[in-house]
């Protein structure tokens, strides 16, 4: 043959995906590979140089050049191939021989779907796979199967793709992940793992003290996925003494603490990755939203300038890019979010994002179709917080009410689900009472949830209570450097004229975060207060529509 095939595969082995794929225009145009008498050598041929696109990322190119060798390879004898059902691609030891098998169609329609599943073509994907016969997928095979039949949906036919794949490799820790989010508990989970020799004559399982960490993940992704956070971070805790500096259990516990509103913690733990490893992209958009709510601009700035230089493609880079535009432009901010959700449409940071975004925008019935799509992902603490607070927005109270005991009966450990059952309560004056009571059991819950004591002394102070508000928010100073918690107690002393006290807190909130535009907006009005001037009236000056529009934009981000 004109064009040896072992040279393309030569390039291909060595990475020089560029050159293979010149040299396979060269051999599949030659006279041998062209000649109808022959179709083994054409489907050899497409076959290689589909490789070449696959490994130069050109999907469609590659799609099109594997689907042409199926049609010739149909063409071939039957006498002249093995059983199409082999794992491994035996190649005839002399290019123009017929004898043997020419390629391995599965492995062909294996890529087909996996070119197809890169450009978020899944039924396409769904598919090809369907196509190849079960004793003839491998575990890679399956592992896409599974995710797929997940992505459509079919999740019990997802869940007995994941379990073979346990079957056969009690190691592959996003089936173990997956099975724990379609549902099966960590017991089931475990009497999966092999527990006689398998083919290959290796060893069964070792359910000793060597592999007790297994389980121990196993528990813990089960934990999570119950929503039973304080459960899981302790499991985690616990494996993370036992590998320490591990990257990929930092940043499991860094993303249930931001979740959960343990920020501090969550910023330690996924700095302390970074560190270990600056070119993770793994949850730091979550990073990205923890240190908008710090105000930590600088931090942000450079996080999504290095996450731009390390993988511009991925998901996260796109939701970190919306978190830092959002106080800039929310229109681009919403542009990127919706990016993230285009690049893998199983992004719930994506979703949760826009859902805040189009919030903000006071487009509360889209914000809806978002919040309700993470839902679906994935049920967690903050698509139903922005459920219920867009409900509220639009004033449908059922909705809300019906969406916060959702939450409290998908989580009935959370203090945050019970507080959201009590913001239901809070929206409307003859709530205020069941209001307080859920607030309560939430600080019963968790006595350190500084969420709950807040909405408790917005309570009070709502029902003039004010001595009450300031006797349960300054139990809190001690523990908490909280800028949100000395604003409200500037508001509750401002509302009291203890106008000094105020003005300290209000201060100190400032101190803390330099950005926080509650204590900005308080301390304007404070000043004017201690001057003897109304401030509510308003200034004369033309710039004051453009300051109360501003202040409306604030509130609504605060709310």
């Amino acid at each position: 043959m004109e064009v040896p095939k072992d040279q393309i595969a030569t390039l291909l082995e060595h990475g020089l995906y560029n050159s293979a794929q010149m040299l396979g225009c060269f051999l599949v145009s030659s006279p041998a590979a062209i000649a109808e008498s022959v179709p083994h050598l054409k489907t050899e041929s497409l076959v290689l140089l589909g490789d070449c696109f696959f490994r130069e990322r050109e999907y469609r190119r590659a799609i099109h050049t594997y689907k042409q060798a199926l049609q010739y390879y149909k063409m071939i004898p039957k006498q002249n191939t093995t059983s199409r059902g082999s794992l491994t691609s035996n190649r005839s030891s002399s290019p123009n021989s017929c004898n043997g098998s020419v390629i391995n169609e599965n492995e062909v329609k294996f890529k087909i779907a996996s070119s197809h599943c890169f450009l978020n073509e899944n039924k396409a994907a769904l598919v090809e796979m369907e196509g190849i016969p079960n004793k003839a997928r491998n575990l890679a095979m399956n592992l896409l199967l599974g995710k797929l039949y997940r992505v459509s949906r079919h999740s019990r036919a997802a869940v007995a793709i994941y379990k073979e794949c346990i079957r056969h490799c009690p190691y592959i820790l996003e089936a173990i992940t997956a099975l724990a989010e379609l549902g099966s508990t960590a017991k089931d989970i475990i009497s999966l793992f092999p527990q006689t020799p398998n083919r290959s004559g290796r060893a069964p399982f070792d359910h000793t003290d060597s592999s007790r960490w297994l389980q121990r993940y196993v528990e813990a992704q089960c934990c999570m996925a119950s929503n039973d956070y304080k459960g899981g971070l302790e499991l985690f805790a616990d494996l993370l003494q036992r590998f320490p500096n591990n990257t990929h259990l930092l940043l499991e516990m860094a993303k249930v603490e931001a979740i959960i509103g343990k920020n501090d913690e969550a910023i330690m733990n996924f700095e302390k990755a970074r560190s270990i490893d600056p070119y993770i992209i793994t949850y730091m958009d979550e990073y990205a939203m923890l240190l908008k709510l710090k105000s930590d601009y600088p931090k942000l700035n450079k996080l999504v300038h290095d996450l731009l230089n390390i993988d511009p493609a991925r998901p996260e880079v796109f939701v970190a890019l919306s978190v830092l535009w959002e106080r800039k432009d929310e229109k681009k901010s919403l542009q990127y979010a919706e990016q993230s959700i285009r690049i893998d449409e199983r992004h719930i940071p994506g979703y949760i994002m826009k859902g805040n975004l189009l919030l903000t925008m006071k487009r509360a019935e889209a914000a809806v179709s978002a919040f309700r799509a993470a839902q679906e992902l994935r049920p967690d603490i903050r698509s139903y917080q922005g459920l219920v607070h867009t409900y509220l927005a639009l004033s449908k109270i059922k909705e809300a009410l019906y969406a916060s005991r959702e939450a409290m009966k998908a989580m009935p450990q959370s203090a945050k689900a019970l507080k959201l059952v009590g913001d239901v309560h809070a929206s409307n004056s003859g709530g205020r009472e069941k209001a307080k009571k859920f607030y309560e059991s939430a600080l019963r819950l968790e006595p350190g949830y500084l969420g709950a004591a807040l909405a408790l002394a917005e309570l009070h102070v709502i029902e003039g209570r004010n001595g009450d508000a300031v006797s349960l928010l300054e139990r809190y100073l001690k523990d908490w450097a909280d800028d949100s918690l000395h604003v409200k107690l500037a508001q509750v002393f401002a509302a009291t004229n203890m106008l000094q006290e105020a003005l300290s807190h209000y201060q100190a909130a400032l101190r803390l975060n330099t950005q926080n535009e509650a204590a900005k907006r308080g301390l304007e009005r404070l000043e004017k207060q201690m001057k003897g001037v109304d401030p509510d009236a308003p200034e004369e000056d033309e710039d004051n529509d453009v300051e109360d529009a501003d202040g409306d934009q604030d509130e609504t981000e605060l709310l």
